[in-house]
């Protein structure tokens, strides 16, 4: 009987070592050939899970995303109830911030496939699909705030969820970058937190 594999998780270690080799050496250093070196695999194995470049890289994002994911949501469910719109919002945000050595590590390939995208339309359209639900979804949480009385009337959600997103975001270029450590960017956060929840 022939021996069973299992696909998925072949594509994993593969999008685990472009991860690595991503993360260590920078993208312009992936190749098929660096990347089957790191997994321990033929370069063979990775082209025929990945015919090319491209379909690596977005891969391995989606596997970031599923990794922020989990971590996201395991989170959230340690949350007090009733959960309120400000406690989910700053959970989520502090989450995705670079805080720890594997978020570090995701944070860097992250902000490698950001410039790799760039000037790739295709790729750029997935991100984008991706930013228009987080903005959408923390705007939701911002108009459920004013209703409550906890948010500014006049405040635009929309317009100040995509500003609480880029304030996330360019404390994370940050924090990789080691210009803040952890503790000011958390605080920097909660301040423009408290300009959108009262």
């Amino acid at each position: 009987m022939p021996k069973r594999v299992d696909h998925q998780a072949r594509r994993t270690l593969i999008a685990d070592a472009l991860m690595r080799v991503a993360a260590t050496s920078g993208l312009e250093a992936v190749s098929l050939r660096h990347v089957a070196a790191e997994a321990g695999v033929t370069s063979g194995m990775v082209q025929h899970y990945f015919a090319t470049k491209d379909e690596m890289m977005g891969f391995a994002l989606e596997v970031i995303k599923e990794r922020n994911e989990a971590r996201v949501t395991a989170a959230v469910e340690a949350l007090a109830q009733p959960l309120t719109p400000y406690a989910l919002v700053r959970t989520i945000l502090v989450e995705l911030l670079p805080l720890d050595e594997q978020r570090r590590a995701d944070g860097r390939v992250a902000l490698a496939f950001l410039a790799y995208i760039a000037v790739r339309p295709a790729a750029a359209a997935r991100m984008r699909a991706d930013t228009d639900q987080m903005v959408g979804f923390i705007a939701e949480q911002i108009r459920a705030a004013q209703a409550a009385g906890d948010s500014p009337a006049g405040l635009h959600p929309t317009h100040a969820a995509a500003g609480l997103l880029a304030a996330m975001e360019g404390l994370g270029v940050y924090l990789l970058g080691g210009q803040y450590d952890p503790d000011i960017a958390v605080s920097a956060l909660d301040t423009q937190l408290s300009t959108i929840f009262i």
